[in-house]
């Protein structure tokens, strides 16, 4: 079984900025001013809008709401490329874990008190 940590890493990290991403083209973003924006090439921008990356996982409503909110922000200037870690951090951490556990199959009984709160959401 991988760590929580590395579940991060691999699904919920790419989850969010692939929302973002496609939230920033629905926002009359170009793919590249994207790219830019998020720090990543534009071939993961493609990756993520066509869901060839990111989309392991589902996010839940909530979640998806404050990634679309902060697009929004960032679009409009009242956020900036500063404000991508300490938000996508943010949003990571409203993340339920055993949600994305059941979507990956893994049982959280297997996981000892440490892990749990490295999914940032501190085992809800």
């Amino acid at each position: 079984m991988k760590p929580p940590c590395e579940i991060v890493v691999w699904y919920v990290i790419p989850a969010i900025r692939s929302e973002l991403a496609k939230e920033l083209l629905n926002l009359g973003m170009k793919q590249k001013d994207v790219s830019e924006l998020m720090d990543i090439t534009q071939p993961a921008v493609s990756q993520y809008i066509t869901d060839k990356r990111g989309s392991g996982i589902k996010l839940e409503d909530d979640v998806r709401q404050m990634v679309k909110d902060f697009a929004a922000q960032l679009s409009n200037g009242e956020a900036t490329k500063a404000d991508l870690i300490p938000r996508t951090c943010k949003i990571c951490k409203n993340v339920e874990t055993s949600t994305v556990l059941e979507q990956l199959g893994i049982d959280t009984d297997d996981l000892g008190e440490d892990c749990q709160s490295c999914m940032g959401s501190e085992a809800k």
